[in-house]
């Protein structure tokens, strides 16, 4: 089974406090390129390699949205050594796409970023149990094997835990969680973290050895950190915050943003498009996983009623809160200290979403129902 976004958890990270060092010695940065018919060249690193995660961003290269605001966007695939955030502040790429608390700690360790559209409005990480567990809620998680990645993506987790009542040093069992979901499917571990758009699947892409069929969601309980209060922003779009303050670069960051809310608009309203067009962008993962994480990431952003990439105050202050104060099992916190007002911005994405208005996008979703996806074995 593929598990690319946990391997890009643990990679990035180990590599992060390299390259953030590389980032506060200050790097070149991009300069501005035009091609023969007159579009800007941008760049935009991802978080890992394309799949359903980013096809809002693939739609929007496709659909030729970028083209309308006479950008060329070329995206670029994370990888093993790749850590989103600090390639945007080393003026390699033009804009990035990372969690928040994670660019927050690059942001401390010297990184100019700033968040200028909240992509996801709600967290997909979830902790998963099988039903016969009687894991139903963090308190249930006392005295069991609890798996999780660490890393800096373990917080939610924590503070889960911490919220219920339990010291995760002493009430639990801690283990480290490798790259697939075999430890959890061979019961090693009672408790597993999970991204609803990719572990979660991966799961129910899996024959039940006592049925031989695939297992099913009634085979699980899942706890969400949504429902918990606990849960941290994650996919959002990075910009450089120096060059914020150069107003062609600050008009070429809405053009940008507003494109790209396009895109995710798009896949919305047209998701087995949307997966055709993350296949064919050489997605090494399945059609139907491939239908399912856009099915999924449709539900983290949509409906967003004061329109998507605006960022939720309270949401963000949220992220803060438990990324100052939560400990994981080493005692440490993902930041030591609140971030600045430059952390984030809702200006570009205001003009965005202005923008979008006019030309009769809607922005909101709130008649957004996702579709049903039926996944098949190993997610093809």
């Amino acid at each position: 089974m593929r598990n690319t976004t946990a391997r890009f958890r643990v990679r990035a990270c180990l590599a992060a406090a390299v390259l953030v060092a590389a980032a506060v010695t200050g790097c070149s940065t991009t300069s501005s390129t035009t091609t023969s018919d007159g579009l800007t060249k941008v760049k935009l690193q991802l978080q890992w390699f394309k799949q359903g995660q980013f096809a809002g961003y693939l739609a929007a290269v496709d659909q030729g949205f970028y083209k309308e605001q006479g950008l060329d966007v070329e995206i670029l695939d994370g990888g093993t050594d790749i850590v989103p955030q600090t390639v945007l502040a080393q003026g390699q790429a033009d804009y990035a796409i990372a969690w928040v608390p994670k660019a927050l700690a690059s942001r401390e360790a010297g990184a100019g970023i700033t968040d200028v559209a909240q992509i996801y409005q709600r967290s997909g990480t979830k902790q998963v149990s099988f039903k016969t567990a009687n894991i139903n809620s963090s308190a249930d998680l006392k005295g069991k094997k609890v798996g999780n990645w660490g890393y800096g993506n373990e917080f939610e987790l924590f503070a889960g835990m911490t919220k219920a009542g339990l010291d995760p040093a002493k009430d639990v069992t801690l283990v480290q969680q490798q790259f697939d979901m075999n430890a959890f499917l061979s019961h090693d571990i009672d408790a597993a973290q999970a991204m609803s758009y990719n572990e979660y699947a991966q799961l129910l892409e899996v024959k039940n050895p006592a049925t031989g069929k695939l297992y099913t969601p009634a085979d699980f309980a899942t706890i969400d950190w949504n429902d918990q209060g606990v849960a941290m922003l994650q996919d959002a779009i990075w910009a450089n915050t120096e060059k914020l303050k150069d107003s062609k670069y600050a008009d070429q960051t809405v053009k940008f943003v507003a494109a790209s809310l396009k895109g995710w608009a798009f896949c919305r309203d047209n998701l087995d498009k949307c997966r055709d067009i993350t296949v064919a962008a050489g997605s090494t993962l399945g059609d139907s996983h491939q239908r399912w994480q856009i099915n999924e990431v449709d539900k983290l952003i949509w409906p967003s009623p004061n329109g998507i990439g605006m960022i939720d105050k309270a949401a963000w202050d949220r992220t803060v809160q438990i990324a100052e104060t939560t400990k994981n099992q080493e005692g440490k916190t993902v930041l030591t200290k609140t971030p600045d007002a430059d952390a984030y911005s809702v200006e570009y994405v205001t003009k965005a979403l202005d923008l979008l208005k006019s030309q009769n996008i809607d922005v909101t979703g709130n008649s957004f129902a996702p579709q049903t996806v039926s996944l098949t074995e190993g997610g093809k």
